[in-house]
């Protein structure tokens, strides 16, 4: 199934029955499900072909949400409010989510994104959703649909959101925080100097 622009509904549909979206974000396509259905999880990660031990990111449509799965100190959530919605996911320890999530995980990487959208899908679901670069495990992040459908071979998503090619973004920088001391993960569309040189002068605030 192809989605157009105004079929927000039924991409919620398809979440609430625990299938899988396939979706433009700000950087790359991406897969998402309800991070509260074990079954859901379970098919995302089998789509992606993804190791069950390798730990996901949950995206929510505010900060407020976010705020309700995981445990933001003072710096956390400054970056949160400087750079969300965009590309930053921040790793902080984790509170009311299911045990089979990352199982033995004690933090959980979370992230506002940017592309209107997925925002207004976000604010739709009563749910945290999975996101996760859409391409199979150990091949490359894809800007079209039809390099996620070739990646996939038989298999498909139930609902696919089909947007046209996208500008060709790295993933989300990824930055962890523990209380005010700074991770930086993974550096994408924000760069490492910019996130510590934020996080320097908020420290001597």
């Amino acid at each position: 199934m192809v989605a157009p622009l105004n079929t927000l509904q039924q991409a919620q549909l398809v979440l609430n029955q625990g299938g899988v979206v396939l979706h433009p974000t700000e950087t790359c396509y991406g897969f998402a499900c309800d991070a509260t259905n074990m079954a859901a999880v379970r098919n995302l990660y089998e789509l992606k072909k993804m190791p069950l031990e390798k730990p996901s990111s949950l995206m929510v449509a505010s900060f407020e949400r976010a705020s309700g799965y995981g445990e933001f100190s003072h710096l956390a959530q400054a970056l949160a409010e400087k750079y969300w919605p965009g590309p930053l996911t921040l790793i902080v320890p984790r509170k009311n989510l299911p045990e089979f999530l990352n199982p033995g995980a004690t933090t959980v990487g979370l992230r506002v994104p940017s592309h209107a959208w997925t925002l207004e899908l976000l604010k739709m679901c009563n749910f945290p959703l999975i996101t996760t670069s859409a391409n199979v495990s150990g091949q490359p992040q894809a800007y079209e649909v039809a390099e996620v459908l070739r990646q996939l071979g038989d298999v498909r998503p139930g609902f696919v959101v089909d947007m046209g090619k996208i500008p060709s973004e790295k993933p989300s920088t990824i930055v962890e925080v523990t209380g005010e001391l700074v991770k930086i993960v993974r550096e994408g569309p924000i760069a490492s100097a910019e996130i510590l040189a934020f996080c320097a002068s908020f420290s001597r605030l």
